[in-house]
């Protein structure tokens, strides 16, 4: 067989399996669109006074569960280092102790400051509530919300056994200088 009679031939074979196979007829083709990416809400985060109960209150745990949490885009292998506590702290935050109102303050200023000299890991210890009312860790509590809440936090997870387990955190600030994406 020759390569003209191979063509003809494939060519045969090819209309009859697609013969009667009518192309759609179609007007207009749609566009692809980019989705935007979700924009936050500029929600209050409570009363001056510490009192009134954060958003998002059905996220509590208890006093052994682990802190875990990545925003999307955050790397595999970045997440494995911060659990492991392989990250270089730069900065340590103890609040142990304090009421609700000052942790609050004393966490927001400590992580603008991490901001402002560039620091991207920090530890901060926040106890694990055998003293508080109800043996409940409530500065956990609160911590694991207010970070979720803050642009510049990227992660965040409980530290390991040497540098505080279920009492502390390790947390990983976005870098300023690269702004937000």
């Amino acid at each position: 067989m020759s390569d003209e009679e191979k063509k003809a031939d494939d060519n045969m074979l090819f209309f009859e399996a697609f013969g009667d196979i009518k192309p759609i007829q179609q007007q207009r083709i749609e566009p692809y669109r980019r989705k935007l990416p979700p924009r936050p809400l500029n929600l209050p985060i409570g009363d001056e006074d510490g009192t009134e109960r954060d958003l998002y209150t059905d996220q509590e745990v208890e006093t052994g569960e682990v802190l875990d949490f990545a925003r999307p885009g955050v790397q595999l292998r970045v997440m494995h280092d911060l659990r492991r506590g392989y990250l270089e702290i730069g900065a340590e935050l103890d609040l142990h102790g304090l009421t609700v109102r000052y942790a609050r303050d004393d966490l927001n200023r400590f992580l603008k400051a991490c901001q402002e000299r560039d620091i991207r890991c920090v530890r901060i210890i926040h106890g694990k509530g055998y003293r508080s009312e109800g043996k409940q860790p409530i500065l956990k509590q609160k911590l694991n919300l207010w970070l979720r809440q803050r642009d510049d936090v990227l992660a965040f997870t409980s530290a390991t056994r040497r540098d505080g387990g279920t009492g502390a955190a390790y947390v990983l600030l976005r870098n300023p200088r690269k702004g937000k994406r």
